[in-house]
């Protein structure tokens, strides 16, 4: 890691820090800009694809390219991943028709995973891993304040501006993002060659992971059981498994090393990343429709929605960098924040028509909570538990998983919801016995909408139209919608927190060793497996004084030294709990050794002879 001063080291974090907001936010600042778009360029049997085709073109680019900034180092990947984010965020302003807009939106999506890929990686070229928990929490807090603050943002743009000022925006905050990076990022790389690109493997993987993602994705126009979503799921599935043959029989240097899925570590932290991003995603996305559809809120006051979430997310990252840095371990607080962000979404099943606002509120800063301890920690944990030359590997596989998690989510949670609403409507509405003429009356305020509940100008304006003699009818009726909607969104959050268990039961799986710099241990220090060896040396030692005493028939003294030779013998075979790290080079903490064969690809070691 190169000497940096202060300065520059606060610069060059800034820097990284606008460049994750700026691709952070753009997963989720077009939504709300959508409508527009689609009245302006026309084109609405394909809007859904400028969402799509950005998400898609992410994911696929991040492990690629957390691979390609380990090989050739992180800044020129951050420079041309900004410059060209840039510049194809003002092609999509730009666009004249929708087709266009769709693949600019797909270059965009490149470029911005490129970004995602090396802005969490970055750090290990800035700070050691001591300083870098404390670093994980803001960087935690900007990525979770961009994916909450990114629909409210694209309103109030689209409303004061234009819908094209979504994308424009990007381009002055990414020159001074550009500027700061060129000027005070240090370029660290190591000795690789372009003929050590995985080309196979990237092919392989875009193959798989695209048709996965569009097959997710349709389900909102298509049945799960559709001719169209099952050809694209099961071409996904087929390539995955190819990409998989690849990566483990063909490729010298892997985007994805599988062995790292033999480390307890990484691979409790890949399912921990990608069951909460699926929590966040499917919860957030419908935190307006419980305001605006159950609790009538005005859309209007949309931009406070997601307030209590964001500070709760924000407040409790920072926290979280610090209590890494100052207590060192981090099972405990895994399993903490996936608790009480379950516990927060099991709330939010117990919301109808006449709770609170105020205790929604309270409700969503606990989920906030949740994933602001959740956020930091799994990056933490993961640039802690390998080798420098993997760091980028990990970091971005983190950054994939998470991606990943949001889409699925995305596009179950929506299904579900559909699937769920209309049934419920149906009972509620059915349970208040109305009378015959009551049948048009429900059709004609269009109550089994909710839709129609979004706005509560629109509904008084219904009210009025009817004869005085309906009204109670109505508000019968819009009582029984709202009901409807209120019980549909109970089974999308019983859903959500059921899945979250399983990250909670595998935090508690979770292996343990203390956070520890490597960086700043001197040269000589021992890896795991030479560190065995001098306990090893005393156990032996011990045991001859011990032997050798008793032969004399006094009692010895070495007893001490011999129990306390085991106990240190035992503890370096079992990854050195007691604070010593791994070397960089082949260890990873806490688990077993890490060596690298011949042709690059990277396996773990399982022997148990610390001189082998």
């Amino acid at each position: 890691m190169p000497k940096l001063s202060t300065r520059s080291q606060v610069l060059a974090t800034v820097g990284v820090m606008l460049t994750l907001f700026l691709a952070a936010i753009d997963q989720t600042i077009v939504s709300t800009a959508l409508p527009r778009i689609v009245a302006d360029l026309n084109g609405f049997e394909i809007y859904t694809w400028v969402t799509t085709a950005y998400l898609v073109a992410s994911v696929v680019m991040v492990p690629v390219a957390g691979k390609l900034g380990d090989m050739f180092g992180r800044k020129p990947f951050l420079l041309v991943g900004m410059a060209g984010f840039m510049a194809s965020s003002w092609l999509c302003g730009f666009a004249q028709n929708m087709t266009e807009l769709v693949a600019f939106r797909g270059v965009q999506g490149l470029f911005a995973g490129a970004l995602m890929a090396n802005t969490f990686t970055v750090l290990a070229d800035l700070y050691t891993i001591e300083q870098r928990t404390r670093i994980q929490g803001l960087f935690g807090a900007v990525f979770g304040l961009a994916s909450v603050v990114g629909p409210t943002l694209g309103g109030y743009l689209t409303d004061n501006l234009s819908w094209r000022w979504v994308f424009y925006v990007n381009v002055p905050v990414g020159i001074v993002a550009l500027a700061v990076v060129l000027l005070a990022l240090p370029y660290v790389r190591s000795a690789a060659s372009w003929r050590e690109i995985d080309f196979p493997g990237a092919a392989t993987l875009a193959a798989g992971i695209v048709p996965l993602l569009i097959g997710l994705t349709i389900t909102s126009d298509h049945a799960w059981t559709s001719p169209e979503v099952l050809s694209l799921l099961a071409v996904g599935a087929v390539m995955l498994v190819v990409f998989f043959v690849v990566e483990t029989r063909v490729a010298a240097n892997p985007i994805v090393p599988f062995g790292l899925f033999k480390l307890n570590q990484f691979r409790t932290i890949i399912v921990v990343t990608f069951i909460t991003a699926f929590g966040m995603f499917g919860t957030i996305i419908y935190v307006p429709l419980l305001y605006q559809g159950v609790l009538g809120i005005s859309a209007t006051n949309s931009g406070s929605f997601l307030t209590p979430l964001m500070l709760g997310l924000i407040v409790l990252s920072s926290i979280t960098g610090q209590l890494l840095t100052r207590i060192r371990r981090y099972r405990f607080l895994g399993t903490f924040g996936v608790a009480i962000m379950i516990f927060g979404i099991w709330r939010l099943t117990q919301v109808q028509p006449d709770t609170s606002r105020w205790t929604v509120a309270a409700d969503l800063v606990v989920i906030g909570a949740g994933l602001g301890v959740s956020f930091p920690m799994t990056v933490s944990v993961i640039q802690a538990a390998l080798p420098r030359a993997l760091v980028g590997v990990g970091t971005s596989q983190v950054q994939f998983w998470r991606s990943l998690g949001g889409t699925v989510a995305t596009a179950v949670v929506g299904s579900i919801l559909t699937n769920r609403l209309g049934g419920h409507v149906s009972t509620r509405i059915s349970d208040l016995h109305l009378p015959p003429q009551a049948g048009a009356l429900v059709g004609r305020i269009g109550a089994g909408n909710p839709q129609q509940l979004f706005d509560p100008n629109t509904l008084s304006r219904a009210r009025g139209s009817v004869p005085a003699q309906l009204a109670p009818v109505f508000d019968q009726v819009v009582g029984a919608v709202r009901l409807g909607l209120a019980d549909a969104l109970h089974d999308v959050f019983f859903i959500v927190a059921g899945i979250l268990v399983v990250a909670l039961v595998a935090t508690v799986f979770l292996r343990e060793v203390p956070i520890r710099s490597r960086e700043a241990e001197p040269a000589a220090t021992p890896t795991r497996r030479t560190a065995g060896r001098e306990p090893a040396v005393r156990l032996l030692l011990a045991a001859a004084s011990y032997v050798a005493l008793r032969r004399r028939g006094t009692v010895p003294p070495p007893v001490v030294d011999l129990l306390s030779a085991v106990v240190d013998d035992y503890t370096a075979r079992r990854g050195l709990p007691e604070g010593r790290p791994a070397g960089d080079g082949a260890q990873v903490p806490g688990g077993a050794p890490l060596a690298e064969s011949g042709n690059g690809r990277y396996s773990v070691s399982h022997s148990r002879n610390p001189s082998a």
